[in-house]
């Protein structure tokens, strides 16, 4: 099992958490799940959340309703974002949220009751679907977005904002190839480069302008909005043509 590689103050806050949800909740909480950087060793302070899967018998709002003031209002608990599901909730929406659940399935430590991830299988058919669908409206939502950020702020921060979310949809595609994706953004852009066949010049540049907190001139965060639109086009060009003639079958 692993162990949770956290400071001191967050684990006690966890436990807290935890015992204060076994109080309230009883033999009605199955499954207290900690997912992401925090159950990796990725965790970076205040660059990270404390993701946490929460599965009880009973999701219903005057049930969630219990633990609503000790999230809200208690500071220790700010950095804490709890995602509330029942079991069958979960097995009837692998489908539709395969990207969330890979994600979760990959780094997590079980802190309370049954390990309700590891059994779960997710078809890669249903990873590609989202994947494209993300893109798609991703690609979308940029452009609108363009259009009413005119100023230099708003489209630096436009664009960083889009390369993040779009790195993490390109590190799923490397699942599609049968591989388990790197973290690290650099590594997730030379897996991208290697096996779709896509130049991530200009998505290092962005990546490295993020990374440096480099001050960029209106016309060169221009250009490379306008380079990362090109590349997120192609890409879905290229995942488009791969998948969508054919029914997906690789690894599954």
């Amino acid at each position: 099992m692993k162990q949770l590689n956290l400071p001191k103050k967050i684990k006690d806050n966890l436990d807290d958490f935890t015992q204060r949800l076994k109080g309230i909740y009883g033999q009605d909480l199955i499954s207290i799940i900690l997912y992401g950087s925090a159950a990796s060793g990725e965790f970076t302070g205040k660059l990270s959340n404390i993701n946490l899967l929460i599965v009880l018998n009973n999701t219903g709002l005057e049930n969630l309703n219990k633990i609503s003031k000790i999230i809200t209002k208690s500071n220790r608990f700010q950095i804490f974002n709890p995602l509330f599901f029942t079991e069958d909730y979960i097995k009837r929406s692998l489908d539709v949220f395969p990207i969330e659940f890979l994600d979760m399935k990959e780094n997590y430590i079980v802190l309370y009751g049954r390990d309700i991830l590891s059994g779960l299988e997710i078809s890669l058919k249903n990873l590609r679907f989202q994947c494209e669908q993300e893109l798609k409206a991703k690609l979308i939502n940029i452009k609108n977005i363009y259009l009413r950020s005119k100023d230099k702020r708003s489209l630096r921060n436009l664009l960083f904002k889009s390369f993040t979310s779009t790195a993490h949809i390109l590190r799923n595609l490397i699942r599609l190839k049968g591989k388990v994706p790197p973290y690290l953004k650099e590594e997730i852009l030379s897996e991208i480069s290697k096996e779709f066949q896509i130049d991530t010049a200009n998505l290092n540049k962005i990546l490295v302008a993020k990374l440096k907190n480099l001050k960029l001139s209106y016309k060169e965060i221009e250009t490379l909005f306008f380079a990362l639109v090109k590349d997120l086009e192609k890409i879905i060009d290229i995942v488009d043509r791969l998948y969508s003639a054919q029914e997906y079958s690789p690894s599954e």
